[in-house]
């Protein structure tokens, strides 16, 4: 990955964000709670990086604090969505052809709920919080998983390798995970980066919208949410979180992208040699 410029690009901006994750536990240039009240929308100055929100609290320590909310509801998100998608999978995929073809119907029929509506549904009886985040994307991405994963699915479970390890008495779920699993896992790589990075503006919409991360928790998208009604007055507000959102979506995007090439024997030659 490191040979080609867009995964050196991920990779550099990934472990940026980690370890800016990890600094922030223990430092941050000014603490999150200090406000100063005749310095409120400052310009970036010396005591301020990037300047000062509507409180007076220093921008660069919430965006720095609000980029381990972002990984957490990243990772969250992303290992909820793969878990159900490949557990839809192998419903589709299965022996069982009304398991498979009810299964089939039922995503089809889920996979048009919009994520907004499943998140404003689960906010009501669990209020405004990451796990909200983290389930209806979750559920929202794993649906997509699973239906673009299920053709080369379907190839593998009806290729003669398969069929073979059925006949020399392999159960059902051992032949899944060493053959079928395998075989679909660059298209899991690429549904799971674009997952990750959907997951950074879901964040952002739907703390937006009051049902995603609450009031004191910081994020980018609390930073957004609380700085778009004074774009025209103060745009650098907006500017700093909507450009790290930017940037890092970028890179998930080009990190599953990078992954799959490097991984892919038919395109990695250096792998291909080994």
């Amino acid at each position: 990955m490191w040979s080609h410029g867009t995964g050196r690009f991920a990779l550099i901006v990934l472990g940026l964000w980690m370890l800016i994750s990890v600094v922030s536990l223990f430092w941050t240039p000014q603490s999150l709670w200090k406000t100063d009240g005749y310095h409120v929308w400052s310009a970036p100055s010396r005591a301020h990086w990037l300047g000062t929100d509507g409180t007076g609290a220093d921008l660069f320590s919430w965006l720095m604090a609000g980029s381990r909310t972002n990984l957490l509801i990243v990772l969250l998100t992303v290992a909820f969505a793969a878990a159900f998608g490949v557990l839809l999978i192998a419903m589709m995929v299965s022996r069982h052809s009304a398991l498979a073809h009810g299964s089939v119907v039922a995503i089809d029929a889920l996979i048009s709920i919009p994520t907004v509506l499943i998140a404003l549904m689960l906010a009501v009886p669990m209020g405004a919080s990451v796990a909200v985040i983290v389930l209806a994307c979750g559920f929202g991405y794993g649906l997509n998983l699973a239906r673009v994963a299920r053709p080369q699915a379907l190839l593998a479970a009806h290729s003669m390798y398969v069929e073979s390890a059925l006949a020399n008495g392999a159960s059902a779920p051992r032949v899944f995970f060493t053959h079928i699993v395998p075989n679909i896992m660059p298209v899991l790589i690429v549904q799971c980066s674009l997952s990750a990075g959907t997951a950074v503006l879901a964040e952002a919409g739907l703390t937006y919208l009051g049902v995603g991360v609450p009031s004191g928790v910081p994020s980018w998208g609390h930073s957004l949410s609380t700085s778009v009604r004074f774009i025209n007055i103060y745009p650098l507000t907006v500017l700093w979180p909507g450009l790290l959102v930017t940037i890092v979506v970028v890179a998930l995007n080009l990190f599953g992208d990078a992954l799959r090439d490097a991984s892919d024997p038919l395109i990695n030659p250096r792998l291909r040699g080994a």
